[in-house]
């Protein structure tokens, strides 16, 4: 029996196949809501082998100009079992093109590089990729830890910051309404600024907060009713998933940029999560931060891609010009369309 492709329209019953196979924050119904009110669409589809559910995916497609018309895209997905990686993608590659004539189906999976998971990716017929997204060095905490074994993997200053910014009289708790969200949309502005990295516009992160609830937390660091730094995250049923961070002038001074992480992890665990995703190392004074958190570090499976048109090649030359932006992107391969649609119809028959 070939197994089927099948929409899924309910978001409680996708949000609880998530859950099922352990799936990651940006498989999650809410993430696709807001991406699909940003210049995305959303495909929720299941992998059913007769009564059985053997894999899940919700593929973000974007449209592209002719003639490579789109390109579909699974974050940290899909998700099934490594005997079933093989036919899951397949069909899930299938389904890209058919459905919506993809150019490519890219999928950057929540999956160890050194797993089972690669082989049964390449066998799909899946090529590694330049064309990244998400970032897969990253570093992964383990929250079925102590405290102490938690702690023990810091340095010895960062154990010494966090200790006195739990000492302090600032409150560390969850964002609890819009007006506090825009206290964190202020402190993000200042921390981009500070930084030098660009964020999207404010109705954005708005979407993010209102679209996934409680599987977005934002943990803050407040003195008095005056939010300091914030850690803000998305969480499925096994994994916490660092979103963005921030932190005020007033914050740096007083370092609660150590507590509200520690705070972020505690709660994590509190509810139920089983791993802590930083989201990302690079060689930048955010990743510093974030590195002082453990000793090790982990390497995800990375970007890999499936052709599905004969367009592909074109594309995959235009794309790593463009990761600075989708935005970029589209222009590049708008640009690298124009210059190829006059060899393809020289080349047509009876031409």
């Amino acid at each position: 029996m070939i197994p089927a492709v099948v929409p899924c329209t309910d978001r409680a019953l996708w949000d609880e196949h998530v859950d099922r196979f352990q799936g990651h924050p940006q498989q999650l119904w809410g993430w696709g809501e807001t991406k699909a009110a940003h210049g995305w669409s959303v495909d929720r589809v299941l992998v059913k082998a007769g009564d059985e559910t053997i894999g899940a995916a919700q593929l973000l497609v974007r449209k592209l100009p002719v003639p490579f018309r789109a390109l579909v895209y699974i974050p940290r997905g899909p998700m099934c079992s490594v005997e079933h990686t093989q036919v899951v993608l397949n069909r899930l590659a299938e389904h890209a093109a058919l459905r919506h004539q993809g150019v490519a189906l890219s999928i950057e999976p929540d999956w160890d590089q050194d797993s089972a998971f690669a082989g049964a990716v390449a066998a799909a017929g899946f090529r590694e990729s330049t064309n990244t997204v998400l970032i897969p060095r990253t570093l992964i905490l383990d929250l079925t830890r102590t405290d102490d074994e938690l702690m023990a993997e810091m340095s010895k200053s960062t154990r010494a910051n966090i200790r006195k910014a739990m000492r302090s009289d600032v409150e560390f708790r969850k964002v609890k309404n819009d007006s506090e969200l825009e206290q964190v949309l202020a402190i993000y502005h200042q921390t981009a600024e500070r930084a030098g990295f660009g964020i999207h516009e404010d109705q954005y992160y708005r979407d993010i907060f209102h679209n996934l609830g409680d599987a977005s937390p934002i943990i803050g660091a407040f003195d008095g009713e005056q939010l300091l730094a914030f850690t803000w995250l998305s969480r499925s049923g096994t994994t916490a998933f660092e979103l963005y961070g921030g932190v005020s002038a007033e914050g740096q001074k007083q370092r609660v940029n150590y507590g509200v992480k520690w705070a972020a992890l505690q709660s994590m665990r509190e509810d139920g999560c089983s791993r802590y995703d930083f989201n990302g190392l690079l060689n930048d004074g955010i990743s510093d931060f974030k590195k002082q958190f453990a000793r090790h570090e982990n390497m995800l499976l990375g970007t890999w891609e499936r052709p599905l048109s004969p367009f592909y090649p074109v594309y995959a030359k235009a794309m790593p010009l463009a990761r600075k932006g989708l935005q970029q992107g589209r222009r590049l391969v708008k640009d690298a369309a124009g210059r190829v649609l006059p060899l393809v119809r020289k080349l047509r028959p009876g031409n």
